[in-house]
């Protein structure tokens, strides 16, 4: 598919900055469909690329071990490397190219792609020597399965490098997105996904020749899509004028900006990944197939956060720091504004959705192969025990960016900390009642919570929310919500009744059937309820499928 993108000339701009004529919420929207758009195709090829692992290797130990080895490196990635980095980045970039012009901007990219390299370089060779010390830590319950804890340490040291390769990806996205370049950057991981599919299907039967167990073809896989996320941003950057060279100064500010909000900023951007963490070591106590369960289920949860809240929070962010460059408070305000009540309308829908239909969403993506009943059943339950997080996730994504946009990192990293040690109370309390699904539940809990205090602190900054309009925008849609998840859940029970025991076409057929009507009583009751965010978004991402 060919990137809708123009492309602008190589040579340096003058400082300038991008005319704002097109309605805000509007031209959100427009961006976010964008994103949407490239986002959904990585992400159809991330369920693609589950569904093949769990035909292959279903929810045994090598599909345990392969989630808890990629954890490690997947830990610092979103701590240290794509979301905090981007966050930090993007309003010093976009500062400097408003500011100062497009050569200047640049250097600043160079100068941080080689402090990523240098500093992640680090961060991987000390991964590598202590891999066996992390896998015991993360995994010891492991060690009682023979091999297990073996297998979770070479994973983990072939996949380490992935760091410092998506660091560099975020780099680029970062730089492009400035740019209001956003269709590139988005389907970039989709380069990783077809590497691990590819992998799965041609390196998976080579393994036992060469002395390997089949899942370290997956892990090659890995790193092979870390470097394909490179290639393709760094093509549309080259086409924008960008050229790399190395280039390192500590002392220039821009680099010194950026690395500082890094620091407390990857503590605010750590809540989720310690999350994550956490339940995964806890999970490995919880027997064979555990880690595998909650891993798949918080990927189907986290699937319309990536599309629609990530690119949302991702078209916000280049014009909040515009906003914010020039101390125009009321301006930042709308746009959060916009932004939020833009996620209420799909992700209250989708929240209930993934509750409702939950055992035929799993059942169509994953049971099949390797992957059993039993495997539908315990996905399904962590799925809807997850469910309620996506509205906490969603707007954390657009308030911690929010806060770097007003040059301040300190305030959603003490309410990270309190983030993690709430969702560790309740992991731990939840566990022992509910088993694995607690965790599940511990973790949205913590979610919604994070995003309940990050926005009462954001409120004063900004001198309000328009709250008024995202408590009628919150009321009608859980309304319009409330009423396609009833209709829904009827016609699931219905057809239940009716075929206890459908093949895969049948069940395919019938939760498209489930999602489309969902659809339409969502649309009608948003209709008569006259929810004007619906629309807009409806139109925009109507549009952009039209010329896609």
């Amino acid at each position: 598919m060919k990137s809708p993108e123009p492309t602008a000339p190589a040579a340096a701009t003058p400082p300038s900055a991008p005319p704002e004529t097109e309605a805000p919420q509007a031209g959100l929207a427009r961006s976010a469909s964008i994103v949407g758009l490239a986002t959904m195709s990585s992400r159809v090829l991330g369920l693609v690329r589950d569904s093949t692992l769990a035909a292959i290797f279903g929810a045994g130990n090598a599909m345990d071990a392969f989630h808890v080895a990629f954890r490690i490196p997947n830990l610092l990635r979103d701590l240290f490397a794509e979301g905090t980095m981007s966050a930090a980045f993007v309003p010093t970039f976009t500062r400097r190219l408003t500011l100062d012009g497009r050569e200047s901007a640049w250097a600043l990219g160079r100068q941080l792609i080689s402090a990523l390299v240098v500093i992640t370089g680090i961060l991987v060779f000390t991964g590598i020597v202590l891999a066996e010390p992390l896998a015991r830590l993360f995994a010891r319950d492991f060690a009682d399965v023979p091999g297990k804890l073996e297998l979770t340490v070479s994973l983990a040291r072939v996949m380490l490098p992935f760091l410092t390769l998506v660091a560099v990806a975020a780099a680029c996205m970062g730089m492009l997105n400035s740019l209001h370049r956003f269709f590139t950057p988005a389907l970039s991981p989709a380069m990783f996904n077809v590497s691990v599919i590819a992998s799965a299907l041609l390196l998976v039967p080579l393994m036992p020749r060469l002395g390997l167990q089949p899942i370290m073809a997956i892990a090659f896989g890995v790193v092979v899509g870390g470097v394909g996320q490179i290639g393709l941003q760094y093509w549309a950057l080259h086409r924008e004028g960008f050229r790399y060279r190395p280039a390192l100064d500590p002392r220039d500010r821009g680099l010194r900006k950026i690395l500082g909000l890094m620091g407390p900023g990857t503590v605010a951007g750590a809540a989720v990944q310690v999350n994550l963490l956490v339940n995964t070591m806890l999970a490995t106590s919880q027997g064979t197939g555990a880690v595998t369960w909650l891993t798949f289920a918080f990927r189907l949860m986290y699937l319309p956060i990536g599309v629609l809240g990530v690119s949302i929070a991702t078209a916000a962010l280049p014009v909040l720091s515009r906003q914010a460059a020039r101390d125009e408070h009321a301006a930042m305000r709308s746009t959060v504004s916009q932004g939020l009540r833009l996620m209420l309308v799909l992700m209250v829908p989708a929240t209930v959705g993934l509750i409702v239909l939950a055992e035929p969403i799993v059942r169509v993506i994953f049971e099949r192969g390797e992957f059993t009943s039993v495997d539908t059943r315990a996905t399904a339950l962590a799925l809807a025990c997850y469910a309620p997080g996506i509205i906490g996730y969603s707007a954390v994504r657009l308030t911690v960016p929010t806060f770097y946009a007003l040059g301040t990192s300190l305030t959603p990293a003490y309410v990270s900390v309190g983030s993690m040690v709430l969702n560790i109370v309740l992991n731990l309390t939840l566990v022992r009642v509910l088993g694995y699904q607690g965790l599940a539940l511990g973790t949205a809990i913590a979610a919604l919570a994070n995003a309940a205090m990050l926005l009462a602190l954001l409120r004063p900054r900004l001198g309000g929310l328009d709250g008024a309009a995202l408590g009628t925008c919150l009321a009608k849609i859980g309304i319009a919500a409330g009423v396609m998840g009833f209709v829904v859940r009827a016609a699931d029970t219905w057809v239940t009744t009716r075929w206890p025991d459908p093949s895969f076409a049948t069940t395919a057929l019938t939760l498209g059937s489930e999602i489309a009507l969902g659809l339409v009583v969502l649309a009608g009751m948003a209709g008569v309820l006259r929810i004007v965010e619906f629309t807009t978004a409806l139109r925009q991402i109507t549009r952009r499928l039209r010329r896609a």
